[in-house]
């Protein structure tokens, strides 16, 4: 059988004589008039380019870490067949580390007058919007000799979600929220709580929490029992200034503060609370309000999406008035920032008083657990001064949060994968208070 393709030319070049392979194309096809017809019949026989229809479909929002798909519609209008090399071309962020090119390189073949469908599998490695580039196409001949390239600009965005690693926390703190809520046995009494019902008194009880003048219309021992308030308002505040880009592990620490923000938001729906949320640093970078249980955790997952740390310091004073008048009535505001000693010494102690003389303040913060391995270091001149200089950061830690129990704001320090359940936890303690 006769070579084709690639193999003909191959063959063809064969037979010339050596000193043919030094000059350029335009040398050997002049030497080689079949050649050259060949090859401008394979061009002419390529399927035009300019003329493909190419439309976009699939997902346009992903969790970070799983993977989306994005589909690609060829339409070939010409008369001729397609066969082509396709490049779907994405930001490096789109796909893990040296995935880049299976995913994004497709071989098609489309008959004249129809059309076919690529599907690019995305798994980016970052938040934020993944914005498609160019779709470039390269048509061969059917001896694959010449090929025709042109590309495509077929817009499509990817919104990156953070991922929510913390919702495995969501049914235990959902479980702790029914016991305060009366819906099993354990109930509880606190000030500022609202009455629910009265049953019959168990031995263990509070004695305070009998209800004499029921007890003395009925044959047995009655108590109150009480269910947290609903319909409280908590706003998340999430500090995106320089400290925030600390990276812990392998993140930066704004990424765990919204991952505790998101279960907190997701505990504090299902109690009937209402959440807003509120992201800056010297300016509002996002902002969600008066959303439905049901909406909000959608829209803080799209909100935060986009979020970057951003090389500045906070202006503590700027997020103080903005959060004040984000929540007009009183509220729990919930401040998700460092425990550095100097951001918040300089910065939120001189404000703190605007914010706990109409609020509950509560503030959160991510801490490194590589501090706590460097303290316990031993062995070497090195690690006895690793474990000196960790051992003066926590110091200089406490002492900072101490400064800010002494105003009455709760604090919350834990390590990243700590802090979405010390988070819920401190609401919930708060909420069995009756302190909201």
């Amino acid at each position: 059988m006769a070579p084709t393709g690639r193999a003909a030319l191959l063959a063809a070049l064969g037979t010339l004589p050596v000193g043919i392979w030094e000059p350029s194309w335009t040398g050997i096809l002049a030497v080689n008039a079949p050649l050259a017809l060949a090859c401008a019949c394979d061009y002419a026989l390529a399927a035009p380019v300019r003329r493909l229809g190419l439309t976009r479909s699939g997902d346009t929002s992903v969790r970070l870490g799983e993977t989306a798909d994005v589909t690609l519609t060829v339409t070939n209008p010409s008369n001729r067949p397609l066969r082509a090399h396709l490049r779907d071309a994405w930001p490096p962020s789109s796909w893990l580390t040296g995935t880049e090119v299976a995913a994004s390189r497709h071989r098609l073949t489309v008959p004249p007058g129809e059309r076919r469908r690529v599907t690019t599998r995305l798994r980016p490695t970052r938040r934020g919007d993944r914005q498609a580039d160019k779709v470039t196409v390269r048509s061969y001949g059917p001896l694959g000799l010449f090929a025709r390239q042109g590309s495509h600009k077929v817009p499509w965005t990817v919104r990156v979600l953070p991922p929510f690693n913390s919702r495995k926390h969501l049914p235990s703190k959902l479980a702790r929220l029914r016991e305060l809520d009366g819906r099993t046995s354990l109930l509880t009494r606190g000030e500022g709580t609202e009455f629910d019902s009265l049953r019959e008194y168990i031995p263990g009880d509070d004695t305070r929490s009998i209800d004499w003048r029921a007890t003395a219309r009925q044959s047995s021992v009655a108590v109150r029992t009480w269910r947290p308030e609903r319909d409280r308002h908590i706003l998340l505040v999430l500090d995106t200034g320089r400290t925030s880009a600390g990276r812990v592990g392998d993140a930066p620490r704004l990424d765990a503060s919204m991952d505790a923000a998101l279960l907190l938001a997701a505990l504090a729906s299902r109690a009937g609370d209402r959440v807003d949320l509120l992201a800056y640093d010297r300016r509002v970078r996002a902002l969600v309000q008066g959303r439905t249980a049901g909406d909000v955790l959608p829209s803080l997952v799209n909100a935060m999406a986009p979020l970057e740390p951003e090389l500045v310091e906070t202006d503590a004073r700027g997020l103080t008035a903005t959060a004040l008048r984000t929540a007009s009535r009183r509220a729990l505001i919930v401040l998700l920032t460092t425990l550095d000693a100097a951001p918040v010494e300089q910065g939120l102690l001189p404000v703190l008083s605007r914010l706990t003389q109409r609020h509950t303040l509560l503030v959160a913060s991510v801490a490194d657990p590589h501090i706590a391995r460097m303290a316990n270091s031993r062995g070497t001149t090195e690690a006895v001064y690793e474990a000196a200089a960790a051992a003066q950061a926590q110091s200089d830690r406490h002492r900072t949060a101490e400064q800010l129990r002494r105003h009455g704001v709760t604090v919350v320090d834990a390590t990243p994968e700590n802090l979405a359940p010390a988070l819920a936890d401190a609401y919930l303690a708060l909420k069995a208070a009756g302190r909201l």
